[in-house]
């Protein structure tokens, strides 16, 4: 009996614990500001108004204009980055390639990398990484734009360090982000591309903002 009871407080714990879990949600990062709204009635309502990812028009590998509405009603996952990149930008994609690769079945889940080397990484070029790298181009978009658009977006939007460096090895300096972007395009996380922990994280991050919109 004592091992029955005890089994059975096992099983509620757990179904508790899960129960948790479901419900968990994760934090929205970025500015907010309050929006007040005054009824007929005269009463007023206040809504948090959160920082959103913008519109944008950027080429795509495939050499066709790529915009928001390619993410629309889907999840994805924020990096910039460059082709020639010989320190941090290998390892951010590889790691990134698990996250892909464990999700590659969720249609609800998509990739976008932005290339911050406006001289060199045109399309074409592009397109051969995404070969190289084994990845279906309609689930992870690589990106090419005018610097201007790309450092403001990168920096005003998804609030990540990039910019020329002449004293770099490669010519640029960027942090390593991957971000988790929700289907209202807002932040969700960023985690560090190169750091196998963070990727972890980022993964059970998107198994749980999937959750999120199952309620």
């Amino acid at each position: 009996m004592k091992n029955f009871i005890s089994l059975f407080l096992c099983f509620c714990l757990t179904i508790t614990f899960l129960g948790c879990e479901s419900d968990k949600k994760l934090p929205i990062y970025g500015q907010r500001e309050a929006k007040v709204t005054t009824s007929a009635d005269g009463s007023t309502k206040v809504d948090t108004v959160y920082q959103t990812i913008p519109q944008f028009s950027f080429l795509s590998q495939d050499s066709i204009p790529l915009t928001q509405d390619a993410f629309k009603d889907k999840i994805y996952i924020a990096d910039f980055f460059f082709t020639s990149c010989s320190t941090i930008c290998p390892v951010m994609h590889r790691n990134l390639k698990e996250v892909y690769d464990q999700y590659l079945d969720n249609p609800e889940v998509m990739y976008l990398s932005h290339t911050i080397d406006f001289k060199y990484d045109k399309p074409s070029v592009l397109k051969s990484y995404a070969k190289k790298l084994g990845v279906d181009d309609k689930k992870w978009q690589f990106v090419w734009g005018p610097k201007d658009d790309i450092y403001k977006l990168a920096q005003e939007s998804y609030l990540t360090v990039v910019e020329e460096d002449d004293s770099s090895p490669d010519g640029y300096i960027h942090q390593g982000w991957l971000v988790l972007i929700d289907k209202e395009k807002r932040m969700r996380g960023a985690y560090d591309g190169t750091d196998k922990e963070q990727v972890e994280k980022l993964k059970k991050d998107v198994t749980t903002l999937l959750n999120e919109y199952k309620k």
